[in-house]
């Protein structure tokens, strides 16, 4: 078994620094870190779609595609003599072993929460990290806003900033809400700003509550994305059944189908 996991993920290397040769493909060579980074966003995305669908298949092609962009990425850096694939595949295997001393070691640990604080303690103790002046440093800069709000939402609760039921957070929702109604019915020469403020207030309020609920605000949005391409389709094949025009003055038809979709 092991001699086949090497010898399959050196192919995949093999194929990659073949890829990006002098005489290989020219899209491939044309390609920089900073360019295949939309790339493995979307990966992972369509990664995570095909673990939602529970198809064994879909998520083994989405992983290998994930494989092959950070073995990509990887040899980028090893052709400009910054690291190698090598480097990078020995620096986590360290860095798994250094921080699960409960594993690999003799520490020992009651639950996960603990794992956890071990491993923010090694981080700074062995890995020379400083300590963040807050814990919203934390969160990367790089991460998208939905994400990353979530993310400082989750840091936030850790430390004791939180609320204690969902209703409170409903109540927050509406009172967003309620904020967003009284910006509309403004029109100065602020109003686009502070609508905007307010709408952002809204979306951060809505992203607590999934994270007081236990549900990635990302994952349940790219639900909803597919259910809505779903019903939006219906939508479009059944006027297209009866040879009429997607447009405002079918709403009322669109609605029909949209329910129709809904209810099916």
């Amino acid at each position: 078994m092991i001699d086949e996991i090497e010898k399959t993920f050196r192919s995949l290397y093999d194929i990659v620094v073949r890829l990006r040769a002098p005489d290989g493909c020219p899209w491939d060579r044309e390609q920089t870190p900073a360019t295949l980074r939309g790339d493995l966003i979307e990966e992972t995305y369509e990664c995570i779609e095909a673990i939602d669908e529970g198809d064994s298949a879909h998520i083994k092609e989405e992983l290998g595609d994930i494989f092959l962009l950070v073995v990509m990425l990887s040899y980028m850096h090893e052709q400009d003599g910054l690291f190698s694939v090598s480097d990078v595949l020995a620096g986590v295997s360290e860095k798994l072993m250094r921080r699960h001393p409960h594993v690999f070691g003799n520490t020992e640990v009651k639950n996960s929460a603990e794992v956890l604080r071990n491993w923010a303690k090694i981080k700074v103790e062995q890995e020379g990290r400083s300590p963040k002046d807050s814990a919203m440093d934390e969160v990367s800069n790089a991460l998208p806003p939905l994400d990353r709000a979530y993310k400082l939402q989750k840091k936030a609760a850790k430390m004791g900033f939180d609320w204690d039921k969902p209703e409170e957070v409903i109540a927050k929702i509406q009172e967003e809400i309620a904020e967003v109604r009284a910006e509309i019915t403004r029109n100065d020469s602020s109003h686009a700003v502070s609508l905007e403020a307010e709408l952002g207030d809204l979306l951060f309020a809505t992203v607590n509550l999934c994270r007081f609920l236990n549900v990635e605000p990302s994952l349940a949005l790219q639900r909803t994305n597919v259910t809505f391409i779903q019903r939006f389709k219906h939508i479009e094949q059944r006027l297209r059944e009866i040879s009429q025009p997607m447009n405002h003055e079918n709403l009322a038809l669109m609605e029909k189908y949209w329910q129709e979709a809904k209810s099916e």
